[in-house]
């Protein structure tokens, strides 16, 4: 018996198409085969998750699930069950932050009538980003080895659909007798089978080609979010259209600035001294290094806020803060005159700690850093 979609994102049968999509993205990030790499189970609830979202995120499909249960798709015509990776990533490629190019199934080109086209299958690379990067934005030149038609090769129309790419059949539900169509398993959906090709060629007629592909980093990504470059995968035979290239995105750890979100965040150590008399410090940035000043008196734990230093908003809201740190350095070894020094402090009103209404507590801190 199959699961209930509702359960399996984890959202009740109210759930709006707001906290539905929410879930799904969720589930979708925490199952990704990036972050599994082997785990089958992982995999399994990937594809699960990406099937309840492809009913319950359907207005129309939604409906007749509510009414009828899974018996709503049997048969055929609609539903997730026959979904593999390139049809999820592909279809559902905005939930991980790739929706900067059109979507779609991966395997065929529409579901209305007349001849299907054929398309190519999907390409995964992963791209490594530093911060500066991310930041900005950037463009990287990649070499890709992808499928495409030999030359010589040519294609006659398929005898068993007769250039449809799909076989129909009649089958009895619920709902009455319905009408569906599948891939025509001769062409493989194409309508075309080959006639010639040459001798370094596939069983497709197809040959792998090195090809350098140019892609466009748009500033703010994150980990493990994926782009999609249309059109850049391998080639689908005859007068198929080509798959997508899908591109995730790693983050590479920078050597003192800490992301969160849109922020950045930078410890800076300074000494007794200075902290007492105040000085000011070179410290990093993602444009590179700027100098700030330290006023006399700072406490450890002061958060000093750079407005607009962090990371462009991927969803063009402008740019997140760069927050300094400020810790006071205390010496682990003195020498005799230095303990000298610390002992007759220690009784002086001045060394003796004395927080002010104004000074913030830890608390209250980590508060103004997210409001």
């Amino acid at each position: 018996m199959k699961e209930d979609y509702y359960e399996i994102l984890d959202v009740s049968k109210s759930a709006s198409a707001a906290e539905i999509k929410k879930a799904y993205r969720k589930k979708a990030l925490k199952y990704h085969p990036d972050k599994n790499p082997g785990d089958t189970k992982a995999e399994d609830m990937f594809k699960k998750s990406a099937e309840a979202y492809e009913v319950l995120g359907n207005q129309d499909k939604r409906a007749k699930y509510d009414r009828f249960g899974h018996q709503a798709f049997e048969g055929g015509g609609f539903g997730g069950g026959g979904m593999n990776m390139d049809d999820i990533f592909s279809q559902f490629g905005d939930i991980f932050g790739g929706g900067f190019s059109g979507g779609g199934f991966s395997g065929f080109g529409g579901f209305g009538g007349g001849q299907r086209r054929m398309k190519g299958s999907n390409l995964r690379i992963r791209v490594s980003l530093n911060l500066e990067e991310i930041a900005n934005g950037c463009e990287k030149k990649i070499k890709v080895k992808r499928k495409v038609q030999a030359p010589g090769t040519s294609y006659k129309t398929c005898s068993t659909c007769n250039g449809s790419g799909q076989v129909t059949r009649i089958t009895n539900t619920i709902l009455g007798r319905m009408q569906t169509a599948s891939p025509c398993t001769t062409c493989g959906g194409s309508g075309q089978i080959i006639d010639k090709k040459s001798e370094d060629a596939d069983v497709n007629g197809m040959i792998t080609r090195e090809e350098t592909v140019s892609i466009k980093i748009p500033a703010g990504v994150e980990d493990g979010m994926q782009l999609k470059v249309t059109g850049k995968g391998n080639d689908a035979p005859g007068s198929g259209i080509p798959g997508d290239l899908l591109v995730a995105i790693e983050e590479k750890a920078h050597e003192s600035l800490q992301r969160e979100g849109d922020n950045l965040h930078y410890d800076l150590y300074i000494s007794y001294s200075e902290a007492a008399l105040g000085t000011s410090k070179e410290i990093d940035t993602v444009t590179g290094k700027v100098r700030i000043k330290i006023e006399e008196g700072v406490q450890s734990g002061k958060i000093l806020r750079l407005r607009g230093k962090g990371i462009s908003s991927i969803n063009g809201y402008g740019k997140g803060d760069l927050l300094v740190h400020v810790n006071v350095w205390t010496p682990k070894t003195l020498s005799r005159e230095q303990k000298e020094f610390f002992e007759k402090m220690a009784e002086d009103d001045n060394f003796r700690p004395n927080p002010e209404k104004s000074d913030k507590s830890f608390f209250e801190k980590v508060k103004d850093m997210f409001s």
